[in-house]
């Protein structure tokens, strides 16, 4: 859960301006034009945390660890790859939802904003598909209803995320981002921590887990908007044209913007490295950390419990230190580069002690990076906007590093699997599969902070 946008205008001089399109309104100004009190900067802050804890929360437990134990209830010996066709099929759905949505909301003109209504009916739609996973045990339907959710999921994210362009001034983007930040990483690890408590209770808690879902997203976009001040009617904006071609158009990529492929690339490799993990980390805790284990299902449920009570602190720490102290420096690109070695280490550490205390290690270690990597990631994509009127439809084409980075983490992982079980001719799991697959993560992360620092346009 995590988002990165950008836009772009073609010609020499959009290059020029890539970091300066919206400062040059005045770095205490939104690029809506209003110059947002202390009281709205709050309550922007509060319903860009709220959300991001909230939305997190039941998506890392769900895909992260009760989706992976229902495939294995179904298939065992498929359940690396049924997992990552899910995985895949459902962010290549993401990709096309979030680049059309943002631009369908770029046109929106309506008195109620452009962005409200999508985030609140997208909400509604994912969370009812994700309710409907609990009553079906077809492979085929939890396909589709993962991809329906992808969609409401989208709808819901691509305007949210454009909201930060639209209202939050250069000024004030790395302290919200921070916040922002903090609460995906305090998400993710009670998500985490939560799945983990819902598998140790069976199929009551896997059941349990599809209802959390189900009643958190279909809420969440209502309760965000109203936290927010309303947002400003769009009606007067102008007439838009909203049709066949327009939507084309919403896919059409910068150009003379190297800065935003370089961020673009740099997140989706990052991020990649990370769901190459993290997707897996009930598979790995059971098939590397505890192989051969009898308990090896609780054992890893317990361990991924107090990975995520580790990672919530550490990651806390450093997303709420990090927005703020870059705000100070004024330095975006260094740190970032700094937070993806760091995440790198921490994956070294459970090819060097494969067991509960090397996955604890990984979870200090790299839950720190991220969450630096978290606070600070999105003001760096906003800050690389070359024309923030059409953030949505650029945020939507710079998100693409999320769904993008899924399907990569997604079929990585099981790819390097079925290739290891194939070299050893077993239909088990052997250990050596997922000191493979860190090797590749803690690769892709380094090469994800080389290509970050060549960012120009900021420092």
């Amino acid at each position: 859960m995590e988002h990165t946008p950008q836009s772009s205008m073609a010609g020499a001089q959009d290059a020029t301006l890539a970091s300066d399109a919206v400062p040059t309104r005045g770095d205490e100004v939104g690029a809506d034009g209003h110059r947002p009190t202390h009281v709205e900067l709050v309550r922007i802050g509060v319903g860009f945390t709220l959300s991001a804890i909230a939305c997190a929360i039941p998506w890392v437990a769900l895909s992260s660890i009760i989706l992976p134990r229902v495939l294995e209830s179904i298939d065992p010996a498929s359940k690396e790859s049924m997992l990552g066709i899910i995985n895949a099929a459902g962010s290549v759905v993401a990709l096309l939802s979030n680049v059309i949505f943002g631009s369908l909301s770029d046109h929106t003109r309506s008195r109620f904003g452009k962005r409200s209504p999508w985030i609140i009916v997208g909400g509604i739609l994912a969370g009812l598909s994700i309710g409907a996973l609990a009553f079906t045990q077809s492979q085929i339907m939890i396909i589709v209803l993962w991809c329906l959710s992808q969609v409401g999921y989208n709808m819901m994210l691509a305007p949210y995320v454009a909201t930060m362009s639209d209202r939050v001034p250069e000024k004030f983007r790395g302290t919200i981002s921070g916040f922002y930040g903090a609460g995906i990483a305090v998400g993710q690890t009670l998500g985490s921590f939560i799945g983990a408590r819902l598998l140790a209770r069976g199929e009551a808690g896997i059941f349990a887990g599809w209802m959390m879902g189900l009643v958190i997203f279909a809420s969440i976009g209502i309760i965000v908007v109203a936290i927010w001040l309303r947002e400003r009617p769009s009606t007067d904006e102008g007439t838009t044209r909203l049709d066949a071609n327009a939507i084309i158009e919403g896919f059409r990529p910068p150009r003379h913007a190297p800065d935003f492929y370089f961020a673009l690339t740099g997140r989706t490799l990052m991020m990649a490295g990370y769901w190459m993990i993290n997707t897996y980390q009930l598979f790995i805790a059971q098939d590397y950390v505890f192989a051969g284990d009898p308990q090896a299902t609780l054992k890893a449920a317990s361990t991924i419990a107090t990975m995520a009570v580790i990672t919530l602190v550490v990651s806390l720490i450093a997303a709420v230190g990090a927005g703020p102290i870059t705000d100070r420096i004024g330095r975006r690109k260094l740190p970032v580069a700094l937070a993806s070695c760091l995440f790198a280490l921490g994956a070294l550490m459970p090819l060097l002690f494969r067991s509960a205390t090397g996955m604890y290690l990984f979870a200090g270690i790299a839950g720190f990076g991220y969450g630096v990597y978290n606070a600070i990631d999105q003001a760096l994509n906003v800050s690389v906007l070359p024309n923030p009127d059409e953030a949505g439809k650029d945020l939507g084409i710079l998100n693409l590093a999320n769904t993008l980075s899924t399907v990569l983490g997604a079929l990585l992982t099981p790819v390097t699997v079925i290739i290891v079980k194939s070299m050893m001719n077993t239909t088990s799991t052997p250990e050596v599969a997922y000191s493979v697959v860190f090797v590749t993560s803690i690769i892709i992360v380094l090469i994800a902070a080389g290509l970050i620092m060549r960012i120009r346009s900021i420092k």
